[in-house]
């Protein structure tokens, strides 16, 4: 049975950062490329960053260009979403998601997805 727990959310200042974990247990995790969601309140799902099966390539939404960065650890079965200078408007529920596809952004791609942590951004 596949598994994907995230953690690391929370409530943190603005201008603040977070780590976010996701473990992944159940698939061949190397032959996966992962992404990171998220989903504020009354607004639809939204991509924000995704890495290859390989980690050679990462993909960010404009909105988080330069302020994440998705990285994954496959001797742990692990992708992490590191974000900093967080904005009130960061605040959502995260998901991560796996896809045996080519990375990409499209949610209905992905295969599996995790429960959801929340990240509060107060300002």
């Amino acid at each position: 049975q596949v598994q994907l727990v995230e953690s690391g959310g929370g409530l943190v200042q603005a201008g603040g950062s977070l780590r976010l974990s996701c473990a992944a247990s159940g698939l061949s995790f190397d032959f996966y490329s992962m992404g990171w969601f998220r989903q504020a309140p009354g607004k639809e799902r939204e991509f924000v960053g995704a890495i290859s099966w390989s980690g050679s390539s990462t993909y960010y939404s404009d909105s988080v260009k330069g302020r994440f960065t998705v990285s994954r650890d496959s001797a742990k079965n692990t992708v992490y979403l590191q974000m900093g200078r967080l904005k009130p408007e960061d605040t959502a529920v995260y998901y991560c998601a796996a896809t045996w596809h080519r990375t990409t952004s499209q949610a209905p791609d992905y295969n599996y997805w995790g429960q959801g942590t929340q990240v509060t951004v107060s300002s």
